[in-house]
């Protein structure tokens, strides 16, 4: 592939993937939340955790609802920014405290954001 194709490439995130990355920054795997606050849409990683016996997910409720968290990213186009930010992130969850990643995009967020 040639240095200018692979700017044009896209890798969309997968829940594989992003478990994955989870797993092995915190040890555990830590829901992820949408939250729209005053017109601007946040991707969250909560303090919630699947291994956690209280988690109300089963394993594939909670896969399920990483995947459709991952579609709107996936198509806002902002994979790369995410899969940075999972891998770099220099804080973790605290109970009460989320992490939050503003999700900067063009108008395709308007149709997330009312």
């Amino acid at each position: 592939m040639t240095d200018s194709a692979s700017k044009d490439f896209y890798l969309p995130l997968d829940v594989d993937e992003v478990i994955d990355c989870l797993i092995q920054r915190w040890d555990v795997s830590y829901d992820l939340q949408l939250v729209v606050r005053n017109k601007r849409l946040y991707l969250q990683i909560m303090w919630a955790y699947l291994e956690q016996q209280s988690f109300p997910l089963e394993e594939s409720a909670y896969r399920l609802h990483i995947a459709e968290v991952l579609d709107i990213v996936n198509r806002l186009g902002l994979a790369d920014s995410v899969r940075s930010w999972l891998s770099n992130t220099p804080k973790r969850p605290r109970v009460g405290k989320a992490l939050s990643l503003p999700l900067v995009a063009d108008q395709r967020l308007d149709e997330f954001v009312l």
